[in-house]
């Protein structure tokens, strides 16, 4: 026990917790911006798992991670455009559709894997480009608190500003705004001059964005190249957590960072030589148990009356 909690103190755990936590709130932001507009985008783990091949392919072609993480940002995008396309032009619905691109992602970046190196497991014979890791100058050198938050990958980073910059576009942005108004209610949204299906559009192709970057994480970062199914659930983990943080940008984080907590937990007690299956459940033990302690709060709420709008989340 005491061995427990010290690896629970130390600082190696919280660096592990916040690595995890990356590509969890990837995802977790993207499908609140679209449960804002209105739609349920549920094609996360697809896109993810998409855009972490596209940025090792890309990468491997032009030897830059950078333009490697452009082209996995790309394939996020295309991914949710083409949700976006039968969802509003075709009237598919939007859940079939979001389970159809994971599955075209699931068989589809194997066939292309092993198009492309007679590999069905994993791209290590692409000489493809890992991102860089960043040491902040001044955070670095201090104590305890340098060793847990300096070191990260930039699209860490770039996790974390991306969760203060949605707070604003749903904020203090006239899109933003729209946004959450077309979610609320498309019909009155639409009276007021709103072009509904614009708006949409975009928050599917914004969510495809950002899914992106955490789909080039798992393949530029977290490891330095692309395995078969490596998005292991976080898709589904991140609309979990989105919907435990009753779309709120900031709650939605703290939930994404609950989840990575367990998964470096579940990570750190492979040292006492649990068994391998019960220690890889914990999160997804975690994921249900947090789902089902929203759906309890949910159902305490009393019912609004039929004439009362529904508040704004």
């Amino acid at each position: 026990m005491d061995n427990l909690f010290g690896v629970l103190l130390g600082t190696n755990f919280w660096f592990s917790v916040i690595r995890v936590t990356t590509p969890v709130l990837f995802p977790s932001i993207a499908a609140l911006i679209t449960d804002k507009a209105g739609i349920m985008n549920i094609s996360m783990e697809g896109t993810m798992l998409f855009s972490a091949l596209a940025g090792v392919i890309v990468s491997a072609l032009t030897q830059s991670a950078w333009i490697g993480l452009l082209g996995a940002l790309c394939a996020g995008m295309l991914l949710s455009f083409i949700l976006a396309c039968f969802t509003l032009e075709l009237k598919t619905d939007v859940i079939l559709g979001g389970i159809a691109i994971n599955l075209f992602a699931d068989g589809g970046s194997i066939f292309i894997l092993y198009m492309l190196t007679k590999d069905k497991g994993t791209s290590v014979s692409l000489p493809s480009k890992v991102l860089p890791n960043l040491h902040i100058p001044f955070l670095k050198d201090i104590p305890v608190l340098g060793n847990v938050l300096s070191g990260h990958s930039v699209l860490t980073y770039i996790a974390v500003l991306t969760v203060f910059l949605v707070f604003y576009l749903m904020n203090k942005t006239p899109l933003g705004l729209q946004m959450q108004a077309v979610g609320e209610n498309y019909k009155a949204a639409q009276s007021v001059g709103i072009r509904v299906k614009r708006i949409q559009y975009i928050s599917l192709v914004l969510s495809g964005l950002i899914a992106g970057f955490g789909g080039a994480y798992m393949s530029m970062s977290y490891l330095p190249h692309f395995s078969r199914n490596m998005t292991s659930g976080r898709g589904w983990i991140a609309l979990a957590a989105e919907a435990m943080g009753h779309g709120h940008v900031i709650a939605t984080s703290l939930t994404a960072l609950l989840f990575g907590f367990a998964d470096a937990f579940a990570n750190r007690l492979q040292m006492f030589n649990l068994p391998a299956e019960l220690v890889g459940i914990i999160p997804y033990t975690a994921t249900v148990f947090g789902l089902l302690l929203y759906v309890m709060k949910k159902r305490r709420k009393p019912p609004l009356p039929a004439n009362q709008p529904r508040p704004s989340r």
